[in-house]
């Protein structure tokens, strides 16, 4: 059999079992790699001599640390009388002091050594011997530590994520220093080959949690996978819902906090927001600085943000409904005031409504998406400019300005981009049942919003707990944040093994201690 036909029948080989072995055949395995890596001209191939045994190292450039393998394995390699055997060299290579304090790796399936390569090791292999060694020596350019931009605080933490999977992990075990902290790795996408971390205290997770939440990745079938997002959209229990049913953050700590109250992170290589799960709709409405405040501060700003969401859901609609079905409901003298305002406006509640929210909504879109030194501008001057315009020239009322303009700011008090943008989504539909059949429209809206976020669960836990089911004792962090001393047990949502989070127990003001 000619080497060209041992070659394509290995090949074959590996498409039918995805495992090659191809014995210690030194120009099989170095043609192996290069037809597997062909067209890829930034996988490096060398052949040497070392001690007259033939030598193939094989790695990704500008992701491998050369310098380090260099001077501390390859000048040992080319030594002569180092070794006189293949199996010699391997074992001498593994005795060296500083090769024994990596996380070196024997192998011989080359499928293997291929996706080790594609990790960023140095595959080394010799002629006589099938084993081939894998030196961790990955190094490449990366992101340096910045401070987050999503979820902003006063007090508390600036640290965020970053691209890299593995600092994302250290972030995480520096807050956490427990053997219970777990970390299992999956690999998801048939090119990109991601890692994939499934994070959680062994304990305090539910097993059937973390054996759903297993279940669920490993069904995922796709090319590639490059972002978090990917992941989220496959894993959802509702992916046609408008409500998020898993927290993204970029903050190391807000990770933390949910491990420690038995939930699971996911982490993607290559992105630096993971996933939280279980949710449920109470956790948009917090803040990572809700936890650094004193408590009476954030139980206010909590309430507050309440409200501003109920303002940013319904008020467009309220006032569509009012002005148009049900005018006695104003007082007199501001229904003159309104009267007066849109008396000029060619067009409905409703239409006026749509113009401005649809421009608010351009202009938002328009200072994310341009570069930060003109994006704030064009939004402010944009809106400023936008309508005064419209209300001198007769297309818009002055107070649909002010009720749109309300709202927009309303919608950024929700700390949770998602649940903003589900609310900014929902106030459409709610505008047109104002705009036809007016209040009792938006009530039949609101009603069918509430039948379906009570219908919702994230990973089996129900969307509204713990309100619907009510469960009395974890309403101690949701529309107001009790004291720590008060928050004694973690909540029961997510299904925690160990309810038990402390035992502080408060001190008796103005007792004066012995």
């Amino acid at each position: 059999m000619s080497f060209f036909s041992k070659l394509k029948g290995l090949q074959q080989t590996q498409k039918e079992n995805k495992k090659v072995f191809l014995g210690a055949d030194f120009d099989v395995r170095m043609e192996w790699f290069k037809e597997t890596f062909q067209q890829s001209i930034d996988v490096t191939f060398h052949e040497l001599t070392a001690n007259q045994t033939r030598c193939g190292i094989v790695f990704l450039q500008c992701m491998v640390d050369q310098q380090t393998f260099d001077e501390q394995v390859l000048k040992y390699i080319v030594s002569p009388h180092f070794a006189s055997s293949p199996s010699e060299l391997i074992h001498k290579i593994l005795d060296l002091q500083a090769i024994s304090t990596m996380c070196t790796t024997i192998l011989s399936d080359m499928e293997e050594a291929a996706e080790y390569i594609l990790d960023g090791k140095i595959i080394v292999f010799f002629e006589g011997d099938s084993r081939m060694i894998a030196f961790p020596l990955t190094s490449f350019e990366k992101r340096t530590g910045s401070e987050t931009t999503n979820e902003n605080v006063i007090r508390g933490p600036r640290e965020a994520f970053l691209e890299d999977i593995h600092t994302n992990v250290t972030m995480v075990r520096r807050r956490i220093k427990s053997p219970a902290l777990k970390m299992e790795q999956l690999v998801i996408g048939k090119y990109t080959k991601t890692k994939v971390i499934i994070s959680y205290i062994e304990g305090l997770c539910r097993d059937d949690l973390i054996a759903e939440v297993k279940q669920r990745i490993n069904r995922i079938k796709i090319d590639g996978v490059l972002a978090s997002s990917y992941i989220e959209e496959c894993i959802d229990d509702r992916p046609l819902s408008p409500f998020p049913q898993s927290q993204k953050t970029e903050r190391p700590d807000v990770a933390a906090a949910a491990l420690l109250e038995g939930r699971v992170v996911i982490f993607v290589d290559g992105d630096p927001i993971p996933l939280i799960a279980p949710v449920n709709f109470y956790m948009f409405l917090q803040a990572a600085e809700d936890y650094y405040q004193r408590y009476f501060l954030t139980s206010f700003i909590r309430l507050l943000r309440y409200g501003w969401l109920i303002v940013s859901l319904t008020f467009p609609s309220f006032y569509i409904a009012i002005t148009t079905f049900h005018p006695e409901m104003i007082p007199t003298s501001l229904l003159l005031s309104v009267a007066a305002s849109r008396e000029n406006v060619p067009f409905p509640s409703i239409v006026e409504a749509l113009l401005m929210e649809l421009a608010f909504e351009g202009l938002r879109e328009a200072g994310i998406r341009t570069p930060k030194a003109v994006g704030q501008a064009i939004g402010i001057l944009g809106a400023i400019i936008i309508g005064q315009a419209a209300v001198q020239a007769g297309i818009v009322s002055a107070i649909m300005v002010i009720i749109v303009s309300i709202t927009g700011i309303a919608s950024f008090v929700i700390p949770g981009y998602d649940l903003g943008f589900s609310v900014r989504l929902l106030r459409f539909p709610l505008m047109f049942l104002a705009g036809t059949f007016g209040i009792f429209g938006l009530m039949i809206g609101v009603i069918l919003i509430y039948i379906h976020v009570v219908s919702l669960r994230s990973f089996g836990m129900p969307y509204l707990s713990p309100t619907a089911p009510l469960r009395t004792s974890d309403l101690k962090d949701i529309f107001i944040r009790a004291p720590w001393w008060k928050m004694q047990r973690r909540p029961s949502f997510s299904g925690s093994n160990d309810r038990s989070r402390s035992n502080i127990e408060k001190s008796i003001i103005g007792e004066d201690e012995d």
